[in-house]
């Protein structure tokens, strides 16, 4: 099933012409270790624009999940300094680093993190539940989020009833319901066939037409080619930094 229902604006630049959205200033990330220090991010410096669809593509082991976590506020630079929206997320305590990842951060993962025991609209009501938003408004909001998505029919189905397209259909539902300006995605489409690949990056497409900045971690190029802009990662630096025109069109699935 192909999704193209509409999705409302969160902010003014859908072409990536915005100001500054996530901003990395000399970021290094390095864990430390009796044995020996380990540095999965090396100075990297990077500028994604409000509205902005950046792709980050690299080998396993090449930092590409540690570039994730800091951009989602989920791990903290050792080095540099990360900007979300010109603030400074380092002198944040950890109760306003999480207010900012229940509200103006989306996530998606490639392993769906529904919670079986709860129905596909439980799952996305969730953020809601954490957010404090009251019951009447989190139920109009569930029901928008899984009609959006493509799954009007399917709100009271738990996730073993649901393939596996339609599962990570939830997962973005639940990542749009706060709606958030901000939508990082890691690996979304590696558990998933073809016709749900395509269904998926189709969603990604119209979240981006509206206004979302989106970055999406892959290591399928056909993946990375949806993109407006594609960054390559190796070593924990930056080694790539290419304009999408250059993909457009290329192995779209």
């Amino acid at each position: 099933m192909t999704v193209t229902q509409s999705l409302p604006r969160p902010s003014p630049s859908a072409s990536g012409r915005g100001g500054p959205a996530l901003e990395l200033v000399g970021v290094s990330r390095i864990y430390r270790s009796d044995a020996e220090d380990v540095r999965a991010l090396d100075g990297v410096d990077v500028s994604i624009a409000e509205g902005e669809y950046v792709a980050v593509v690299g080998p396993s082991g090449s930092g590409k999940s540690t570039l994730m976590h800091i951009l989602g506020c989920l791990d903290l630079p050792t080095e540099g300094n990360y900007l979300l929206a010109g603030q400074d997320v380092s002198s944040l305590d950890e109760e306003a680093l999480a207010g900012i990842r229940n509200r103006r951060i989306g996530f998606v993962f490639q392993q769906f993190h529904l919670l079986a025991s709860l129905t596909a609209a439980g799952n996305v009501e969730l953020p809601l539940v954490y957010a404090g938003v009251p019951r009447a408004e989190r139920k109009e909001r569930v029901l928008e989020a899984l009609a959006r998505v493509g799954l009007a029919e399917r709100t009271e189905h738990r996730p073993n009833q649901l393939s596996g397209g339609q599962q990570q259909r939830v997962a973005v539902a639940r990542a749009l319901v706060t709606e958030p300006a901000i939508l990082l995605a890691d690996e979304p489409t590696g558990n998933l066939d073809s016709a749900s690949t395509r269904d998926i990056l189709g969603l990604f497409d119209t979240l981006h037409a509206s206004g979302r900045t989106i970055v999406l971690i892959t290591h399928e190029h056909d993946v990375a080619a949806r993109a407006g802009r594609v960054l390559t990662i190796g070593d924990g630096h930056i080694t790539g930094d290419v304009p999408g025109p250059i993909y457009a069109g290329a192995g779209q699935r």
